[in-house]
């Protein structure tokens, strides 16, 4: 579990990101004022049920925790918008169990949890529920409208989706990770919070529950499963690197001889030797509180990790001009072990700002070095995450 220091510990079964406390304060501030650097300190959570009552077979012993705000006042401003839907508003959602998904879609936490929350939307629409997802963003470029469109497009999502760059609606429910599910149920009470990853059948039990105190029929005992295969699969267990942070506001396990310096073009050399969960940078690189962005090619970055996958959060140059790269695993080509987003050969390309899933191990993990070379400068790169 994280702590306020900064210190992180690996949750394993487990995963969500977190905002608190005056760190969370800032944030907030500084994505109202259309800031583009990140300011959160986020704790990783290995228990991630904080409901009140854990839902059993026959039934959930539920909580109340509050009336669900009223979206039509909260999604009014310039960075507040609704997409795969029209403006929804407590009047429009009277009666209804409602069901809303706090993500961010560079977030793998968030895209594990994705599948379920369109399960369960599919399944019990027509029994009553409405899910809504709510998109507050980690970093800058997930502020903007078409590139949360995109995402939806690529994911397959259809429910409705209110953007919420200006975090009004992450305030008004007093919400602190991603992702975070609020079950509502027809009277307009918040009954049920899950915060992170996992826990997926007791949260659809609860919705169930509702659905029958709401006067629905029919309701099956069953719940889904989730069989996903790709970048949303569940997380290995095995897992044992965190989180890591590019940028200097969060960064930690920096092992490039030359000191980081914040937001000043330095040209960097790779470190001898790697302990796990070590890191740093070759090229010249301008690292900044978010990201860090490489001024000329070619550039590296290497990791010593160990999980069954690794991802990282890049963007392309600010000109939106494509880069090329190249990864390796101790020094030869991933095969068969290469990700979504690269080749058997290493080859892969930044064309948009998302997390890339550049490894996927088909065997046991163990700890490996891995290294991507930048072909071409201007990449933006911001956080590693595993799984």
């Amino acid at each position: 579990m994280g702590t306020r220091d900064g210190s992180t510990s690996i949750n394993y079964s487990h995963r969500l990101k977190r905002v608190s406390g005056l760190v969370f304060i800032t944030g907030a501030l500084a994505v109202a004022l259309g800031w583009e650097t990140q300011v959160f300190a986020k704790l990783h959570v290995e228990k991630s049920n904080f409901a009140t009552g854990a839902a059993a077979e026959t039934g959930a012993p539920l909580g109340e925790h509050g009336s669900m705000p009223d979206l039509a006042n909260l999604v009014r401003s310039e960075n507040t918008a609704w997409l795969n839907s029209a403006p929804l508003s407590s009047e429009s959602l009277r009666g209804k169990v409602v069901l809303v998904d706090f993500w961010t879609y560079s977030c793998i936490n968030s895209l594990r949890n994705i599948p379920y929350v369109q399960s369960w939307a599919a399944k019990y629409r027509d029994a009553g529920l409405v899910v809504i997802g709510v998109h507050t963003p980690e970093f800058g470029f997930e502020k903007g409208p078409a590139n949360v469109a995109q995402a939806l497009r690529d994911l397959n999502v259809t429910y409705p989706v209110a953007i919420d760059s200006s975090y009004a609606i992450w305030q008004a429910f007093g919400n602190e990770y991603w992702p975070a599910d609020y079950v509502v149920d027809g009277k307009g009470r918040i009954r049920y919070q899950h915060f992170g990853e996992g826990d997926y059948g007791e949260s659809e039990r609860v919705i169930q529950q509702l659905l029958r105190e709401n006067g629905a029929g029919g309701i099956a005992a069953g719940t889904v499963r989730d069989d996903a295969k790709g970048i949303e699969a569940p997380s290995s267990d095995e897992t044992q690197s965190p989180e890591t942070y590019v940028g200097y506001r969060q960064t930690e396990r920096f092992v490039s001889p030359d000191r980081m310096v914040p937001d000043v073009r330095k040209a960097y050399r790779l470190p001898a030797r790697l302990a796990l969960n070590q890191w740093g940078l070759g090229g010249p690189w301008t690292v900044g509180a978010e990201a860090g962005v490489l001024q000329s090619a070619p550039g590296r970055i290497v990791f010593r990790f160990h999980s069954r996958d690794l991802h990282l959060v890049l963007g392309p140059a600010a000109s939106g001009q494509p880069v090329r790269f190249h990864v390796t695993l101790d020094g030869r080509p991933p095969g068969a072990d290469h990700g979504a987003d690269t080749a058997a050969n290493g080859a892969g390309e930044v064309r948009e700002p998302r997390l890339y899933q550049l490894i996927r191990q088909r065997g046991a993990p163990s700890d490996r070095t891995f290294e991507i070379e930048f072909v071409d400068p201007g990449v933006q790169a911001y956080a590693f995450t595993f799984g």
